[in-house]
């Protein structure tokens, strides 16, 4: 950004002499109008006081940049002064700062978050240069100070320095902007004074800027997180000693920052870096992006599946256990207000939230807004877990789009960000989900929907079949996912079976290890022996993972076992055509069981269908484990 352009000589003042802030604002403001910048000078200069009580704009080095947005301000521009005796009443980031050099901005309020950003941005990007800064305090006139306000290139081109460290950090404000922006500043230039390399990623208001590689986070000795906020994909920094600190903390003394992250590196030292799965540096096909984008929203509502199941499972209980029917159904009832939240944490929250996070998955924070807003659209038209996520891509792909076409650069960066990108994604998805792809797949949608609740019979135990075979295929991986994911939209669009025999299923790998490996010792190591006495107990509580060990030390003659019981478990539930709309309640499933037989008889049928799939599974294991053993012995 060229900053002559917000500025000219005739808002330049030298060698000012002022008994406090305010004078000071005072005089910068009067410069301004009589520049013709304003419409009203009393309504600017009323916003710049409000900025002043929210937080200090003194900042460091001598510097204070206060500023109004203002409906008052036709253009933006910025009024300078600098000070003979410097103000030593200025609040500061940093405590002592006396204020000798002030920079006012007048923003215009629509370009609030903006052009505020891009000037704040350039000038704290040009001030971390400590000859930059002298330079205008040494400037003898108006129009010596103008000229200087450009960047020597030559004298801003690479020295060949040589740096003894390098430290990786993120940094990230609530708002995603100024602070964002300043604390990496102020990391570089304390870096650089500290002959320390340090390369700083931001996480702000336009997602992940300057991503660290591979290569850089395999090689540094130390990272920082400078966040008020988590730290996105923050496991990319496990094998480094991490120091975190307040977003605000460089800015206020990035050396002392560096040199305690130095300080931990140096007591902790470093572990062995291992590379993610999917390397941002190279360009993923558009299938891989799409599983990603599945896989991710999954993984953001199982939480609140299983914490609206547990809701849903102690209103029933309690409602059954205490004969509390009546109040139950009463609304406003403390226990139907229980109900309502598990319920409408399934019923509104879920498929929103799936969109939402794939729509992240492959945009970013710009594209949350965009993917609820599909999640919700998908709703509208009754269009189930498909159109949701039809939605997410849509929403996830329609930022990308927008990111490239309207790049988010200059003075309008901010409006862009905030308004165009959120604005015109959520049309397009309006358009695809209303008009053009929702309703066809909403009606694919009720089609299936309406094809599993015509199934009975064998061909229903061929569905709990294959539901066995995916969940046990690779325990809570993207198979055992998908599973989950048809059997959640089955039971959010009434089709109960498929959810009933996925919590029994769970259950007959977990029970399957713990048999085999304590009954049968000798062909299991120590370590599988172990894993074998807790998988049971995770089994009860509808986990999986616990078998991965056992599964990873002999995954084909594993992966067959399993698979096989587990396909006879999910065919019983679906030909006894057990039913259950509560997810995530593990064991106590058995007792919030519909349709089947009904009684005694529905828990009973479940709870041993698991145990018989187990008893399968552990008869073939130990039979396959046997062969192999003989083999070894001859």
């Amino acid at each position: 950004m060229n900053l002559q352009k917000a500025t000219s000589k005739a808002l330049i003042s030298l060698g000012c002499e002022f008994s406090s802030k305010l004078e000071a604002i005072n005089y910068l403001v009067d410069q301004l109008d009589q520049a013709g910048k304003l419409t009203s000078r009393e309504e600017y200069y009323k916003s710049v006081l409000e900025r002043e009580a929210m937080s200090e704009t003194g900042i460091d080095c001598g510097m204070a940049i206060p500023h109004g947005k203002s409906s008052a301000v036709k253009e933006a521009a910025f009024a300078v002064a600098t000070v003979k005796k410097p103000i030593t009443d200025w609040e500061s980031i940093v405590p002592g700062n006396q204020v000798s050099i002030i920079f006012l901005l007048a923003i215009p309020e629509a370009e609030a978050g903006s052009t505020h950003l891009e000037l704040l941005s350039e000038l704290m990007t040009r001030v971390s240069d400590s000859s930059y800064l002298e330079r205008l305090k040494a400037s003898k006139s108006a129009a010596e100070f103008y000229q200087n306000l450009e960047v020597n290139e030559k004298a801003a081109a690479k020295s060949g320095k040589t740096y003894k460290k390098t430290i990786v950090a993120v940094t990230a404000c609530p708002a995603g902007i100024a602070h964002t922006y300043m604390s990496a500043e102020a990391l570089v230039k304390a870096g650089e004074e500290m002959g320390v390399k340090v390369y700083v990623e931001k996480q702000g208001a336009n997602g992940v800027e300057d991503r660290h590689s591979s290569s850089l986070l395999k090689n540094a000795d130390a990272a920082i997180f400078a966040a008020d906020v988590a730290v996105k994909d923050s496991e990319r920094f496990s094998h480094l000693p991490v120091y975190k600190t307040k977003v605000a903390a460089p800015i206020k003394d990035g050396q002392a920052v560096i040199r305690a992250a130095l300080d931990k590196a140096e007591k902790e030292g470093k572990g062995n870096f291992v590379a993610a799965e999917t390397d941002f540096e190279q360009k993923e096909s558009v299938g891989s992006e799409i599983k990603k984008a599945v896989l991710t929203g999954i993984s953001y509502i199982i939480p609140i599946i299983v914490a609206g199941g547990m809701i849903n499972a102690f209103a029933v209980l309690i409602a059954q256990g205490f004969g509390l029917q009546e109040l139950y159904n009463m609304e406003n009832s403390w226990l139907w207000l229980f109900r309502k939240m598990g319920g409408n944490s399934l019923g509104t929250l879920m498929i929103p939230m799936l969109a939402a996070y794939m729509a992240y998955s492959l945009g970013d924070k710009t594209a949350l807004a965009p993917g609820f807003i599909a999640g919700v659209a998908a709703n509208l038209i009754n269009g189930g877990f498909l159109c949701g996520m039809l939605g997410g891509l849509v929403a996830g792909y329609a930022v990308r789009f927008l990111r490239k076409a309207i790049p988010a650069k200059g003075v309008l960066a901010g409006f862009v960000s905030f308004w165009v990108y959120p604005v015109f994604s959520s049309l397009i998805v309006g358009i695809v989900m209303f008009f053009l792809l929702g309703k066809p797949v909403a009606m694919i949608n009720q089609g299936l929907i309406s094809f599993l609740g015509s199934m009975s019979g064998s061909n229903a135990a061929l569905l709990g079949a294959v539901i066995g075979i995916m969940v046990s295929f690779d325990l809570g991986g993207p198979v055992n996912k998908a599973a989950y994911t048809f059997c959640v939209g089955a039971m959010a669009d009434g089709i109960l079976m498929p959810y009933a025999a996925f919590a029994s299923i769970k259950m007959v790998s977990a029970f399957a290890v713990t048999f085999s490996t304590l009954g049968f010792k000798k062909y299991f190591t120590k370590e599988e022996q172990e894993a074998g006495m807790s998988t049971w107990i995770l089994g009860l509580a509808g986990i999986t993972e616990g078998a991965i060990p056992v599964m990873m030390a002999d995954p084909i003659r594993v992966i067959f076992s399993l698979c096989a019981g587990s396909a006879v478990t999910g065919a019983i539930i679906a030909m006894c055509n057990i039913g259950l709309d509560v997810p995530g309640a593990g064991i106590f499933s058995m007792f919030l069981l519909k349709d089947g037989m009904g009684g005694m008889a529905n828990p009973l049928i479940w709870f041993f269908a698991a145990v018989l799939g187990a008893v399968i599974s552990t008869a073939i294991l130990v039979t396959l484990k046997k062969i192999k053993y003989d083999k070894a012995a001859r």
